[in-house]
């Protein structure tokens, strides 16, 4: 996706203020995920430098009878998903594929019009949280999106213990790095 010098002036002021609000939300909401022996202390989360090159004007495949899919959690636990569609898209000259899902609502009345998008890529266990990072897309009737890896954050079990994460199964690991998003949270005693 190219962008202009105005465009992508706009979107990186954008990914900043978004960022500075994730921070300030993480350091002060009481729903906050952190910690509140270090939440005081941050200064914010780390992240990668905004980078268009990981933006991704992208059509959903959408598969004609999604199946349903059990991802494991970080507490051993079973979540259920739909395998909705996937996207294609080229990082470093080679087409990737992500699945994109939608969750299984646990009761008749929820209905969740979004699109899930757990991700490993070879900065996993490294510079980002090894477990996954996760995109959310609001559902587009067209099944035209904007992929963008700068929005790439990591799941509340990045924080703290207290939390259950899907982990993206294997079909959405990725081999190339994707140096975009949230970087790993340095919990302490971890």
């Amino acid at each position: 996706m190219s962008m202009s010098e105005l465009d992508k002036g706009k979107w990186q002021k954008e990914i900043g203020q978004l960022r500075a609000e994730k921070d300030e939300w993480m350091r002060t909401s009481p729903d906050s995920p952190i910690p509140h022996e270090i939440r005081h202390h941050m200064k914010g989360l780390e992240y990668f430098p905004p980078n268009p090159a990981y933006v991704f004007a992208v059509k959903l495949n959408k598969y004609p009878n999604p199946e349903k899919l059990t991802m494991t959690t970080s507490k051993g636990k079973q979540r259920d998903y739909l395998r909705y569609g996937y996207f294609e898209f080229q990082v470093e000259g080679k087409t990737q594929k992500l699945q994109a899902y939608m969750s299984i609502p646990v009761h008749e009345h929820q209905h969740e019009e979004q699109l899930f998008v757990p991700i490993r890529d070879s900065t996993s266990g490294k510079e980002s949280y090894g477990a996954a990072r996760y995109i959310d897309l609001e559902f587009d009737p067209s099944a035209e999106y904007v992929l963008d890896f700068n929005l790439a954050y990591n799941p509340y079990c990045a924080y703290s213990d207290d939390y259950v994460c899907p982990f993206p199964p294997p079909e959405n690991w990725l081999k190339v790095p994707i140096m975009a998003g949230e970087k790993n949270f340095p919990r302490p005693g971890h």
